[in-house]
């Protein structure tokens, strides 16, 4: 039978089941097979709330989506144009964000009336008109598989769980996936069970199989290559990249590593990361609490190592004291806020901009620390070296606000070459001829000498209490005690002299005629605004984009830029957390466009809101 092979730009599929059914796994390898054949790609991973829900039920719906194409893109994309469903549960959590004519494949074995049940329907909607919109496939892909692997003398439910590896198959077919690599990595993850490997390895290769040879699929489909900028790449999630972006801020600082952390979703991916490597000269210490882990990070940093600390925002809780105990001892430490739904546990594995106040305010006293967010999951490699730079330059705690989104999405990103690096260097003091003064300045960034202990001439006293100026002794002088507060806020502030001017994308003002909105973002919507002001630019309406990796201290010419524009859009996943720091620094009454779904935004909502704003503007004068 000839197939026929249709050609496409992009397409974004999304694969969904119980938790059990190796969604994420399936949906990481589908990933890397887009990855070595070369698309540009974009991953939007969702895994459950609750640790265990019960089987079968919306929620322990477990789905991976990944929006590949032929061109840059920004976002896993807004609407899958395939859904593959294990179960009813994953196609009823699922079909609603299909758009009519997308395609829909499930696997028609789990279909029983128990599971429609736990699933919530009333009726089968393989049996009814509920589908009519889609281009329905009902696969028994439980049955093919079990068939399939029946040689290898596993249990039927051993047999079964290789049905994600049948799927797999099916759609690496489908989209002319290579499948070299799924071969390797589960020769190699089943290396010692050779029948799992050998059933997992048949399952997939009859997955591919069975779309080359069945008429049910009679086209696939071709997504060239995009064209990328000339480099090695290789996929990498945010989580991953903070970690590399550690290990190189060590390596370019020559500073040890010390992780001082507990346990956290969703930034326990980096704890695991960075204790693979030894050789790196990074040391990792899981503790018993969030408290002992930023603690043993900010002696290792009193030690001369540069301490890091990870966690999300009920950590961030608990760590504020240690935080506002580096502020005062003025030491450099890294905190890494991965950044998820909240209050305390709230949405564990969803994502959330939910910090940027906490951040900000979350210590007792006059207590400023930098803060630094990534904007896309490779960026995180980058932020984390910019982070590093103003810790250890300005000798501070600094936060870095990354977010679930970004720490386990992925994108492909180029390996920098080491001469591309910044240099850190850590200074520390020596001594000399005369009495050494800890808390004396430099006069350009305020820092303090970073002194590390044991080196003769340089005895000194640290501690929460107030230091007197230059000498460091214990004062608790009104005067002394105002001046060492401003000091402090003061060379937070210098910060923004090294970080440049903030960059705007506004194609309008190459020709005189500047846009009249500004959408400006922070961390995890740069993705969705980007693609949202692309389809605004397309539907004719001028807008610009900024977006702020600063955000503590704001650049320097960020009120200048604010006032270049009749409108100022500002979407965020919270409340309104930037909008009020604009509004209150610079006065300017931001529009703001606020979600707390757990979900990121889509850029088709985004590009709707800049078209009302565009709408609402009165005629330019003149």
């Amino acid at each position: 039978m000839t197939k026929q092979v249709k050609q496409l730009d992009r397409v974004i599929i999304r694969f969904a089941g119980d938790s059990g059914d190796g969604m994420q796994l399936t949906g990481d390898r589908f990933t890397a097979e887009t990855a070595a054949f070369g698309n540009d790609l974009s991953t939007l991973p969702d895994f459950p709330a609750e640790i265990r829900a019960p089987a079968g039920t919306l929620h322990g719906v477990s789905s991976f989506q990944v929006h590949f194409a032929d061109h840059d893109i920004l976002t896993p994309g807004d609407k899958p144009d395939v859904l593959v469903a294990m179960n009813p549960a994953a196609l009823r959590a699922n079909v609603a964000d299909l758009e009519p004519g997308a395609t829909v494949i499930v696997d028609s074995h789990d279909f029983s009336t128990r599971n429609l049940t736990r699933a919530g329907y009333a009726d089968n909607p393989l049996e009814d008109d509920s589908l009519d919109n889609f281009a329905v496939h009902q696969v028994d892909l439980t049955a093919l598989t079990v068939e399939a692997v029946k040689e290898f003398g596993l249990s039927r439910k051993d047999s079964a769980r290789a049905k994600n590896m049948f799927a797999l198959g099916l759609v690496s077919w489908m989209y002319g996936r290579p499948t070299e690599s799924t071969v390797e990595f589960l020769q190699t993850r089943f290396a010692s069970k050779t029948e799992l490997r050998d059933a997992n390895i048949t399952a997939f290769r009859t997955g591919w199989n069975f779309g080359e040879t069945t008429e049910a699929f009679a086209v696939s489909y071709e997504i060239k290559p995009a064209v990328m900028r000339p480099g090695r790449y290789r996929n990498i999630t945010g989580n991953l990249a903070l970690a590399y972006g550690i290990i190189a801020a060590g390596q370019r600082s020559g500073l040890s590593v010390f992780l001082g952390s507990y346990p956290i979703t969703p930034a326990s991916d980096i704890l695991h990361e960075l204790s693979k490597h030894k050789r790196f000269g990074v040391t990792t210490f899981q503790a018993e609490d969030e408290i002992s882990g930023i603690g043993a990070a900010l002696g290792a940093s009193f030690g001369g190592a540069l301490g890091v600390t990870t966690t999300s925002g009920p950590g961030v809780a608990l760590k504020s004291e240690t935080i506002g105990l580096a502020v005062m001892l003025e030491l450099p430490l890294l905190i890494c806020d991965i950044q998820r739904g909240g209050p305390s546990t709230g949405l564990p594995t969803k994502t959330e901009q939910s910090d940027l106040l906490q951040a900000m305010f979350g210590r007792n006293g006059e207590a400023p620390v930098p803060i630094i967010a990534p904007r896309s999951p490779s960026d995180c490699f980058d932020a984390a070296l910019e982070a590093v730079r103003i810790a250890v330059t300005y000798r501070t705690p600094v936060m870095l606000l990354s977010d679930g989104y970004l720490g386990n999405g992925s994108e492909p990103w180029r390996l920098p070459e080491v001469t591309e690096l910044p240099d850190i260097e850590p200074a520390f003091a020596t001594a000399g001829a005369e009495p050494f003064l800890p808390y004396a300045r430099d006069p350009e960034t305020l820092a303090r000498p970073w002194a590390v202990p044991g080196t003769a001439g340089l005895e000194h006293r640290i501690g929460g209490l107030e230091k007197a100026d230059r000498t460091g002794d214990i004062s608790y002088d009104p005067a002394n005690h105002d001046l060492m507060v401003r000091t402090r806020q003061a060379k937070v502030d210098r910060v923004a002299a090294s970080i440049g001017p903030l960059e705007v994308d506004d194609p309008g003002s190459e020709h005189g005629q500047r846009a009249r909105i500004l959408v400006l973002g922070w961390g995890s919507t740069y993705g969705p605004i980007g693609a949202a002001v692309r389809r605004a630019r397309r539907d004719g309406i001028s807008v610009a984009q900024a977006h702020l990796r600063h955000l503590n201290p704001f650049p320097s010419d960020l009120g200048e830029v604010l006032r270049r524009y009749d409108r100022v859009v500002v979407p965020e996943m919270n409340l309104g957390q930037l909008a009020l720091l604009i509004r209150a620094k610079y006065l300017v009454d931001v529009v703001g466009y606020n979600k707390v779904r757990g979900l990121p935004f889509g850029a088709a909502e985004l590009a709707d809101v800049i078209q009302g704003v565009a709408a609402e503007l009165p005629a330019r004068e003149g």
